[in-house]
């Protein structure tokens, strides 16, 4: 059996994005695929998170280390339950396997390019010492700027619609900064001084996810910086860092689907970028936003994205 064996589905470009238009596939599109089921689960954690467990704007105005290091434990144990439950599942029960494994490989033990010579515990030391650090202090940045009245926090009721559709904005809006920075990571100097070391993951895990440099994590956190300007809800601030900084262990936990039972699959890998980190220049952004369809990147796994890979490659190295 070849290491590649099981093959997922072609990603097709969002019908949100393609001609004629095709408004039955888009509304779906946006209000179940994007949503069921994680969309769903990232949105009601971050109300509850707000009414359990984050100071209010009072409080924030008012730069503290115990706020801050409180916000700071309460993302290092989500992101800890999330990836290391998984990781838990998937890799140390390793309860199905190779089942809608990407690739038969498994993380790597014995390397000297990660800490300690081994990826798990790199992964996690970088998630957990910078990227939740700096998760923490972008968000808590955020909320000071808030609780200092610079910016006005709309409330659900006196704005519903404009609340709705800041949900979608988080989810739009972090896959377009991501392909702009990502893009920029790719750059040379960038990429040899940080963003190699997010790729050394050529098989991802899900504490892969934010295992990124100290200057990788400033640059993808800086995805707040939107909301210095444009006026959301606390609940979408909070969002936004889980969709930043937690969802990644899911679309990086190496799988295509989680299997609970006989019958039950929830969908968790993301093969788009699964394919990025295989071949490196293709798939900067993520398929919500197909701004790499634009600039010749596009890669949905089909035979024919593959053979125009190859050329592409081919005709960039002569």
């Amino acid at each position: 059996m070849n290491e590649d064996s099981y093959q997922p589905a072609h990603i097709k470009v969002p019908p949100m994005f393609v001609w004629p238009p095709r408004p039955k596939q888009a509304l779906r599109y946006l209000t179940i695929d994007i949503m069921v089921p994680w969309g769903l689960f990232w949105i009601v954690l971050a109300f509850l998170l707000w009414r359990f467990a984050t100071p209010d704007f009072e409080t924030m105005k008012h730069l503290s280390l115990d706020w801050i290091a409180a916000l700071w434990v309460r993302n290092a144990i989500i992101l800890t339950v999330v990836a290391g439950g998984l990781h838990w599942w998937l890799y140390i029960r390793r309860a199905q396997k190779t089942e809608t494994k990407f690739t038969r490989r498994w993380l790597a033990r014995e390397n000297n390019r990660f800490l300690w010579g081994d990826q798990v515990f790199d992964n996690i030391t970088l998630s957990l010492l910078s990227g939740v650090t700096f998760w923490t202090l972008f968000e808590a940045a955020t909320y000071w700027w808030y609780g200092n009245s610079y910016i006005e926090s709309p409330a659900i009721s006196g704005a519903p619609l404009y609340f709705i559709l800041s949900i979608w904005g988080v989810f739009f809006w972090s896959t377009l900064h991501f392909y702009l920075n990502h893009r920029l990571l790719h750059t040379k100097w960038l990429y040899t001084v940080a963003h190699e070391r997010h790729h050394l993951n050529v098989v991802t895990g899900p504490w892969s996810g934010i295992s990124m440099h100290p200057i990788e994590h400033l640059l993808y956190f800086s995805v707040f910086l939107l909301w210095w300007i444009v006026p959301v809800h606390p609940v979408i601030i909070i969002l936004t860092g889980l969709f930043q900084g937690v969802s990644p262990a899911v679309s990086h936990c190496g799988f295509d689907y989680l299997k609970l039972g006989k019958k039950l699959q929830i969908p968790v890998g993301d093969n788009f970028h699964n394919l990025h980190h295989r071949f490196f220049r293709i798939n900067y952004g993520n398929s919500l936003m197909p701004v790499d369809r634009l600039f010749g990147s596009w890669n949905g796994g089909s035979d024919q994205d593959m053979q125009k890979m190859r050329e592409r490659f081919k005709h960039e190295a002569n």
